[in-house]
């Protein structure tokens, strides 16, 4: 199943983002009724899934949660800050190995300084990552270098379109762990689990992300006790089998190409996975 890059949403290039599973997410919530009350992406990352769904008017309200400061900053910015400064900033912004290295080594004053250096970096570095240590982009697509990933009046179109859904958006700089213990009870929310962390060090999220330590089996006992219906994701592991099998979960096994363009299997993890075919 494809999807047209030029329906994408987030600003972001992010390391194991779900852009490529969003026409999945959307059979699956497109015959609920009635329609979810909340959309809840408790690992936001991006946010292409839970945009996705705000776009479609697949639920009420979508509620995605960041413990990332620097990522948090971007999501803060669009939703409640001046967002018009970082459009202005992202258009007027030369990209140029020189003004890129003194811009990544200012101390950020505001919130929007640090969104914009947040993008920045996503943008001119290796896989979009932001993980301590990540290299900028040399050759780039095309032999573009910097510039290869760098579109401005693409970032702002995006960024005016997700302000014009914010009173249906609604950010957390919160641990997901805990967010998602406090909706375990209410039947009427839809959740998309896609942690950015692994079950095994020699795994893509130890090296990508800063934070990338998770309690799997705390996460799936929660998930269990939902009583809202839920998708999860995870790189493909034993142990995440193991657990799913444990908690009663079906699985499905999918095949995606990552920033290396290698393919690679995803596990989608779910209560009730019908919906999508034969196992």
């Amino acid at each position: 199943m494809l999807i047209d890059r030029s329906a994408l949403l987030s600003p972001f290039r992010y390391p194991g983002g779900k852009t490529w599973l969003i026409p999945r997410i959307l059979a699956w919530l497109t015959p609920k009724n009635p329609r979810p009350d909340i959309f809840i992406e408790p690992f936001a990352g991006g946010c292409s899934v839970g945009l996705a769904v705000a776009k479609e008017w697949l639920a009420s309200r979508v509620v995605f949660v960041e413990t990332d400061d620097r990522v948090a900053s971007v999501w803060r910015t669009i939703l409640y800050g001046d967002w018009k400064w970082l459009v202005a900033k992202i258009s007027t912004f030369q990209v140029t190995h020189d003004s890129v290295a003194m811009e990544l080594k200012r101390s950020p004053v505001t919130i929007e300084q640090k969104a914009f250096q947040t993008l920045l970096r996503n943008r001119v570095s290796h896989g979009g990552r932001l993980a301590p240590g990540s290299g900028l982009l040399n050759h780039g697509e095309a032999g573009r270098g910097l510039l290869s990933r760098w579109y401005p009046h693409t970032l702002q179109k995006r960024i005016e379109t997700i302000v014009s859904m914010r009173d249906r958006l609604v950010f957390l700089e919160r641990d997901g762990m805990d967010v998602l213990r406090e909706y375990t009870q209410n039947p009427r929310v839809a959740f998309f689990i896609d942690p950015p962390y692994t079950a095994s060090g020699s795994k893509p999220g130890a090296r990508l992300y800063r934070d990338n330590q998770l309690e799997h089996e705390e996460l799936f006992r929660i998930a269990r006790s939902l009583q809202g219906d839920f998708l999860m994701t995870y790189s493909s592991d034993v142990h995440i089998r193991k657990l799913a099998a444990q908690n009663g979960f079906q699985i499905r096994e999918l095949q995606m190409r990552n920033t290396r363009h290698i393919e690679q299997q995803e596990l989608l993890i779910g209560r009730d996975l019908s919906w999508f075919g034969v196992p």
